[in-house]
């Protein structure tokens, strides 16, 4: 479950995330919270989310571009320092009580700004570090650190702004992304999987969108993340909603749904790091459990069965993200692997905010136990379409029968099946 951590290079990687992580969630807490106590509009906070999302959706597939032209670790301690020092500015101005709304909402770009080159830096680095053996292992292990930072920054976030105020949650989160810049520093170049740098040119992001287009399994892999994560992540929306109007339990039911859902994550981020291999069914698989279970939930009767639920959804949903990262990564050439990996990027991270206002359209509707069904309904049907698909473009069918007494569904080569068929 944890063989990348025997790699020294991802070993410092990983542990400089992990301290980076908790305070990039305590930052997310204290914004939000800042911008509701400068301007007590839910408007702005939702302002400032957009901000920080707006530039993976404008420049996302640039940034791609650019790290496949630079040196990763180069790269990723320009825009780690980057970060940290807005997290800095940020508390500074707050400390001093010079924060006014607009300095969040400039530090909120500039953010996103960073993560243009950031994220997929940080994705294609992994198999830098680690090489291809060890890819999904280390890509589950990211989305466990993730989720570990998940169920840790805003509580300690919640402590410190009640203590002593939103601006130290900044500075902590400022001063956290030393971990990850020495982490970067210590490593030893030699131990590096060299990867061969995409030269200056013209057309680069072309070749990128035609690369991706011209792969069956990359593109229908990126098609079906957008569905899962336009229709089906939308929690903030219906999450707040069934605390509230459903089940009138107020925000500390809705703080229990995020941490389950936070559990989930970690354990389905865990056995996809056991699992060791990135396959398509598992992917097909886990997106329509995933939205299955987003229908049962819907019309869950009672609080307590409507919050196990989050733990399933949660576990599956991360075996869609992780199967998905690892497939695509695994999928694509060295050269080419920063333009993908920013594509996929901005697929998975712009449905939110594309799906969030059809989300809240339909719950405000009619009703949050339909949006969050149809949400459901519309990740499933994705995915049984798309595995269809796939089944087609690889000559495959569908074969059901027993085994030892067990019936067993796979997808089988049509010659197997035919000469099966034939022998029968």
């Amino acid at each position: 479950m944890f063989s990348s951590l025997k790699v020294r290079n991802y070993r410092l990687f990983f542990v400089g995330q992990v301290v980076s992580n908790i305070g990039t969630w305590m930052q997310r807490i204290a914004q939000d919270w800042l911008v509701l106590s400068l301007t007590g509009s839910a408007t702005a906070v939702g302002v400032t989310t957009a901000l920080q999302f707006l530039p993976m959706l404008l420049f996302g597939l640039y940034g791609g571009v650019l790290v496949d032209r630079l040196p990763k670790r180069r790269a990723l301690l320009f825009t780690q320092s980057a970060m940290g020092a807005t997290g800095i500015a940020l508390a500074v101005l707050t400390l001093t009580g010079h924060v006014q709304v607009w300095h969040v909402y400039v530090a909120a770009f500039a953010m996103g700004l960073a993560t243009v080159v950031d994220n997929p830096a940080r994705q294609t680095f992994v198999s830098e570090m680690v090489g291809p053996d060890q890819l999904q292992n280390a890509v589950s292990m990211n989305s466990a650190n993730f989720q570990s930072a998940r169920l840790i920054g805003p509580a300690v976030a919640g402590v410190m702004i009640t203590g002593v105020g939103t601006g130290w949650a900044f500075l902590a989160n400022g001063l956290s992304f030393v971990a990850p810049l020495v982490g970067l520093l210590m490593m030893r170049s030699r131990e590096l999987f060299a990867v061969e740098r995409a030269p200056r040119g013209k057309g680069q992001l072309r070749e990128g969108l035609q690369y991706v287009a011209g792969r069956p399994e990359l593109i229908w892999t990126i098609v079906l993340v957008g569905f899962v994560s336009t229709f089906g992540f939308n929690f903030p929306v219906y999450l707040s909603a069934f605390a509230d109007d459903v089940f009138h339990a107020g925000a500390g039911s809705y703080s229990l749904f995020n941490t389950l859902m936070a559990v989930g994550s970690l354990a389905g981020a865990l056995l996809a790091a056991r699992r060791g291999t990135a396959k398509m069914r598992v992917l097909v698989v886990g997106a329509v459990a995933f939205g299955t279970l987003e229908m049962v939930a819907a019309v869950a009767p009672s609080l307590w069965l409507f919050a196990l639920f989050m733990i399933p959804i949660g576990m599956f949903g991360m075996t869609v993200n992780v199967t998905a990262n690892t497939s695509v990564q695994m999928g694509t050439d060295p050269a080419m692997r920063g333009r993908v990996m920013s594509l996929y990027m901005m697929v998975f991270m712009g449905g939110s905010p594309v799906g969030a206002p059809i989300a809240g359209w339909i719950t405000d509707a009619y009703g949050v136990r339909a949006g969050l069904a149809a949400g459901g309904a519309i990740a499933a049907a994705a995915a049984v379409t798309i595995g269809l698909v796939l089944a087609k473009v690889g000559n495959l069918r569908l074969s059901v029968g027993w085994n030892r007494g067990h019936p067993h569904v796979r997808f089988v080569p049509r010659e197997a099946q035919e000469r099966l068929a034939t022998a029968a």
